[in-house]
C-alpha cells in the first residue's frame, strides 16, 4: 500500500501462512527493511510443518531476500529467529542496521543470540546503531524507536523495540511482539507517535488460558480501542500471534466495531495486500487431513 510518502509492504506474516512480521517501507529518502527473517511452528496440534508450510517458507524468504538487496536500512527489533536470521550475513553487506540493545533490557537467551549474530555479521554492514530510545534522521525520513518494552506481558520472553517511520507527516509504526498490546508502556509509544497506518502484533488468543489470560486478551481490546479512538490511525494491522488462531476475529469484534464507528480498517497483512488470509499453521491438521 503506498500513502503519498511513504509505501509499505508486508512480505512474510502469519496471515499469509508463515511466522514472521517482515515488512518492506520505501520513503522519499530511504527503503527499510524491517526483521528479515521467516520461521514455522516445529509442532503445531502435534504435527511437524506440513510440505505447503515449507513452500510457502521458501517463497517468503526469497522475497526477504529480494527487498533486503534493495535496502538501505535493516532494522531487528529482537533476536527471535522470525525476526532476525544469522544464517544469511550477506543481506546485511554495506547496509546501516539498527539493532535492539544487545547488552541491556534483554533476557539470557536473546542476549547469546544477539552476541551471536554480531560476531557473524561483523565486517558486512557499513554501519551499526543501538536502536533502544532513539531518533535518526535521513533527509525528510525520521527514524524513532521506543525504549525497550516487554515482548509480551512480561520479561519472560525478552524485551523488543517498537520503530516508528516519519516522511512529510506520513507515519507507519510497527510494533514487534508486543502480543497485544496488553501493558500501557507499549501503547503509550504508539499513543504519542500518532501513526497513520499500524502493523501491530496482536493479542495471542491461540494460547489463551495457558500462556496468555483472559485479562491480558480485554488489556489488549480495551488498549486496541483506546489507540483506534485517539490516533488518527486509518489502517490498523493485526497479525503474527494472533492469526495463529482462526478465530481471532470474533474474539476481537469489539476492536472491529471500534474501528468501524472511527473509519479505521482493522486488518490482517493479508487483507492489508488485498487477499483473503491464508493462516497455515491454524489450519495446519486440516491441510494433514486433505
Amino acid at each position: 500500500m503506498k500513502m503519498t510518502q511513504i509505501e509499505v509492504v508486508p512480505l512474510a506474516f502469519d496471515s499469509l501462512g508463515t511466522r514472521s512480521m517482515a515488512t518492506f517501507i520505501a520513503t522519499n529518502e530511504l527503503k527499510i527493511i524491517i526483521d528479515p527473517a521467516v520461521s514455522l511452528a516445529p509442532i503445531r496440534y502435534g504435527l511437524p510443518p506440513h510440505e505447503l508450510e515449507l513452500n510457502r517458507m521458501d517463497e517468503h524468504w526469497k522475497a526477504i531476500m529480494q527487498y533486503a538487496n534493495e535496502a538501505d536500512i535493516v532494522i531487528i527489533t529482537h533476536y527471535h529467529y522470525d525476526h532476525h536470521n544469522p544464517s544469511h550475513p550477506e543481506i546485511y553487506k554495506d547496509k546501516i542496521v539498527f539493532l535492539k540493545d544487545p547488552k541491556n533490557n534483554i533476557n539470557l537467551s536473546q542476549r547469546g543470540r544477539a552476541k551471536y549474530f554480531l560476531e557473524v555479521i561483523e565486517g558486512y554492514p557499513k554501519e551499526i546503531h543501538v536502536s533502544d530510545g532513539m531518533e535518526y534522521k535521513y533527509g525528510s525520513t525520521k527514524i524513532k524507536f521506543s525504549k525497550a518494552v516487554f515482548h509480551g506481558t512480561s520479561s519472560r520472553l525478552g524485551y523488543v523495540t517498537e520503530a516508528l517511520i516519519e516522511d512529510s507527516d506520513e507515519k507507519f509504526l510497527f510494533t514487534s511482539d508486543v502480543e497485544g498490546p496488553a501493558i500501557s508502556e507499549q501503547m503509550d509509544f504508539i499513543i504519542r507517535a500518532d501513526p497513520d497506518i499500524i502493523f501491530c502484533d496482536g493479542p495471542m488468543t491461540y494460547m489463551l488460558g495457558y500462556r496468555y489470560s483472559q485479562t491480558d486478551l480485554n488489556n489488549s481490546i480495551s488498549n486496541l480501542i483506546k489507540i483506534i479512538q485517539e490516533t488518527r490511525v486509518s489502517q490498523l494491522v493485526l497479525d503474527h500471534h494472533l492469526t495463529r488462531d482462526i478465530g481471532w476475529r470474533q474474539k476481537l469484534l469489539p476492536v472491529f466495531e471500534a474501528g468501524e464507528t472511527r473509519g479505521c480498517k482493522v486488518l490482517s497483512a493479508a487483507n492489508f495486500m488485498g487477499l483473503n488470509d491464508d493462516m497455515l499453521e491454524a489450519m495446519r491438521k486440516e491441510l494433514y487431513r486433505r
